[in-house]
């Protein structure tokens, strides 16, 4: 377990590994430090060759300190020997720092062989299903690997035709520039206000969108008609896997289909970088009419994306009786701030 201090060193290294993400690059963990989480990278080496990675980003809040692995560890889990000296090594990382939890959330698919074996490995060295998840469980995988062409075929008709419908409709997709933002920040919010969503400050998507357009990571797309704003989509993007992370539209505009044409925009692009994997971020627990993410989910599914369970975050604590308090008032905290939110927002 050796700790990284270099940029270079560490991007290079996450990028050899299987399933590197997004949340676990060097700009990420700065991002975050900048609001308030410490991060502290750690690799893992046999024989000199890279296997393993984990980004901890580690929050004090008082005298408790809490711990993440966003979107990691990063490693071959169909090795259970590795993994099991990395799950054991992140434990120990966890007593030694007295941390009230460390929280890790591989993309582990739930419904493998892979997925039961490793849950079952969690269990052993005393990691527990997390009562709190912080990013989608869920999400919805397009592979790009086929051609375009073989790509358009496999959406849905009505997508492909809504692609085209915005094409002849005069639809047109431009980058956004750091000029750009705030105009993505009014439309995110109006977007968030209309689907009752929750969002963060707007000093937050600026620093976000700014500091990863800088970085030459991200694909910031804006759909106009006649140089007027209709929609907005974003996505990431590091070694083989691109994220689409943010989506906003105007309420007006929405006949001319620019959502449509901007996610054709963002595959175009994907595969122009050499990414094989789309990750459209975010489904539901359960492809259901009843769950508020059903919309979300057709959207998705509509162009070719498979639906992808995973095994969710999981919790060490080396502190159990505080871990169960804090599991136990943690929800209820939740609750009375988003109920404050929503009153913000009807009020201002």
């Amino acid at each position: 377990m050796e700790a990284i201090t270099q940029a270079d060193v560490w991007d290079a290294a996450i990028r050899r590994l299987p399933q590197a993400h997004i949340l676990q690059s060097w700009l990420w963990g700065e991002l975050k430090g900048s609001r308030g989480w410490a991060p502290f990278r750690f690799l893992w080496r046999l024989e000199d060759r890279i296997v393993a990675a984990a980004q901890v980003l580690l929050l004090q809040r008082g005298r408790l300190c809490l711990g993440y692995v966003p979107k990691g560890p990063l490693l071959d889990w169909t090795d259970d020997a590795l993994a099991e000296v990395v799950l054991t090594q992140l434990a120990e990382y966890a007593r030694q720092r007295g941390l009230l939890l460390l929280k890790i959330a591989p993309d582990v698919r739930a419904d493998t062989e892979v997925g039961a074996t490793t849950s079952a490995l969690l269990t052993k060295h005393g990691w527990r299903a997390s009562f709190e998840q912080v990013q989608f469980r869920n999400t919805m995988l397009l592979d790009l690997q086929p051609t375009l062409h073989r790509l358009m075929e496999q959406m849905k008709p009505k997508w492909r035709y809504n692609i085209h419908l915005a094409v002849r409709k005069g639809v047109t997709v431009r980058d956004a520039t750091p000029d750009d933002v705030p105009l993505l920040c009014a439309m995110y919010a109006k977007t968030a206000a209309r689907d009752s969503f929750v969002i963060r400050e707007e000093a937050y998507y600026q620093d976000v969108w700014q500091r990863f357009m800088r970085a030459g990571l991200t694909w910031a797309l804006i759909a106009e008609v006649d140089h007027t704003p209709l929609a907005m989509a974003i996505a990431f993007h590091l070694g083989t896997y691109a994220w689409y992370m943010y989506g906003a539209s105007y309420d007006t505009g929405r006949e001319f289909m620019p959502n449509h044409l901007l996610q054709w925009h963002i595959i175009r692009r994907a595969k122009e970088a050499g990414c094989t994997v789309y990750d459209l971020w975010g489904a539901p627990d359960t492809p259901d009419v009843t769950d508020p993410l059903w919309g979300v989910y057709r959207f998705k599914e509509g162009f070719g994306a498979t639906y992808v369970r995973h095994l969710g975050a999981y919790d060490y604590t080396p502190r159990t009786w505080l871990y169960r308090l804090y599991v136990f008032l943690r929800p209820r905290a939740v609750a009375i701030a988003h109920r404050y939110y929503w009153a913000r927002i009807r009020y201002t």
